[in-house]
């Protein structure tokens, strides 16, 4: 009797518990994601087919659907509400995302504690730490409120079990990486825990109207661990970015389902908690009496939010064949880029033979193009040992060849100056609206703008200038 022929359908197969990769054999290690022991059998799915079943709600003309439902509540935070658009809509699912130690769970129990009320109550779940703990930071930051609820679980099923108990309006998971589910294989954290975790708790919120904060844990790199299902799965991803050196914190909007993603939320942390920062300009300036060389301000937009920041530069002698070019809150990249212009195109020979180190002011990091007029006028006048006119502001970015290109937002950036009391701005041409009282200067290339420096203190003139005299 012919023996049978094992089909593809009897066939064992294997997968990989924490990334889902599939193999038709065994493997200690896995293949895409570099773990081991964790390649595992499981059976082939068998082909099934779904009726069509009994509906829920009957579909209605989108004319006819109340949106009141979807109508936001304020968390008592105003810069979170900035971020999220007005507030949490009920049954809204939230991401919140960061290292560790930038203060996610220090901002989610003053949400947890602002947000309680008679008619709302919050549930708070810990995962990462006892109770007794977590007491402790809401007596440090006085997040105590009676209609606030807390519980140090890490099971899915008592969780849900205490959404039964308390019907909260506000639920807060810190984080869904430490929550498991008991019918399920793996590890907390691993994809197929977090995919269950995720979906029970998303079902729970839309199906009892109940808005939900999920702490996530991210990557070396910054990404948000765990399977980018994840972030497709809730509604809004906010990340929370900062130095741990430095007070300010930033709350930006990844994915937004109901409001934009270009509104960012400045906070500073401190030893009483994390209080929002209606107006952090302070935070990245320093006020002098009298102005210091190798010192520029600038307008940077974080998302629509225009903030005034100050770059600074020092370049010293150095006896060693290469010169150091250290950043701090500033691009390498964009840094060497000014360096190789201002050499070039303005003309500065000797900035290649000397130490150079840039810095912001208050830990704010400056990324965009707009930045490189400060940049370079911040070199310059380091190089020269002169300093910048007072209440200066320089806007602009700048290309290789040296000419100063136009970026978006001028009108909001000198509008914020303006506020703060500058009264002088270099910018590339055509600005638009020019506040009233406002001096601006529309400067078309790297030699219009380094006319700024004063003459008669100049340490390290251009060449042409010294060829002429």
């Amino acid at each position: 009797m012919a023996a049978r022929t094992k089909t593809a359908k009897d066939r064992p197969s294997y997968r990989c518990t924490e990334c889902g990769w599939q193999t038709a054999k065994w493997l200690g290690r896995c293949s895409e994601c570099q773990a081991w022991g964790t390649v595992e059998e499981y059976g082939a799915p068998a082909v099934r087919t779904t009726a069509p079943g009994r509906v829920t709600t009957s579909a209605l003309p989108i004319g006819q659907v109340d949106g009141r439902q979807a109508t936001a509540r304020s968390t008592g935070v105003p810069e979170l509400d900035r971020v999220l658009g007005g507030g949490l809509v009920p049954g809204a699912v939230v991401l919140v995302a960061g290292e560790p130690g930038v203060g996610k769970s220090t901002l989610l129990l003053d949400v947890a504690a602002k947000a309680a009320s008679d008619e709302h109550r919050t549930l708070y779940i810990t995962g990462e730490e006892s109770a007794s703990q977590v007491r402790l930071r809401a007596d440090r930051i006085k997040a105590i409120d009676d209609h606030l609820y807390l519980a140090a679980e890490t099971d899915l099923s008592a969780v849900l079990g205490h959404l039964d108990a308390v019907k909260p309006s506000l639920l807060i998971v810190d984080s869904v990486q430490t929550v498991a589910s008991p019918e399920i294989d793996g590890a907390p954290g691993g994809m197929s825990q977090v995919r269950e975790v995720a979906g029970a708790l998303i079902r729970a919120s839309k199906e009892r109207g109940m808005a939900t904060l999920l702490v996530g844990h991210v990557t070396k790199d910054g990404a948000i661990a765990g399977p980018r299902l994840l972030e497709h799965l809730v509604d809004v991803v906010l990340s929370f970015e900062g130095d741990r050196h430095a007070r300010l914190r930033l709350v930006r909007g990844v994915k937004n389902r109901y409001g934009t993603t270009d509104e960012v939320g400045c906070f500073e942390l401190h030893d009483e908690g994390i209080t929002g920062l209606a107006d952090p300009s302070g935070l990245f300036l320093t006020r002098r009496a009298e102005p210091v060389p190798g010192t520029c301000l600038t307008v940077t937009l974080e998302g629509r939010r225009p903030l005034v920041a100050e770059v600074q530069a020092l370049t010293v002698d150095t006896q060693i064949p290469t010169p150091r070019r250290t950043t701090s809150g500033l691009e390498t990249s964009r840094v060497q880029m000014m360096l190789a212009v201002l050499e070039q195109r303005g003309r500065i020979s000797a900035l290649g033979k000397r130490d150079i180190y840039t810095a912001t002011v208050g830990g704010v990091k400056l990324s965009e193009p707009a930045a490189d007029l400060a940049i370079a006028l911040a070199l310059a006048s380091a190089a020269s040992d002169t300093p910048l006119p007072q209440n200066l502001v320089a806007i602009g970015e700048v290309g290789l060849a040296g000419e100063v290109r136009r970026v978006t937002g001028v009108q909001r950036r000198l509008a914020e100056a303006h506020r703060l009391g500058f009264t002088h701005a270099l910018v590339p041409s055509d600005p638009g609206k020019i506040p009233p009282g406002m001096k601006v200067l529309e400067v078309a290339d790297m030699g219009d703008a380094l006319r700024v420096l004063p003459r008669s203190r100049r340490r390290d003139a251009p060449r042409d200038e010294e060829e002429r005299r």
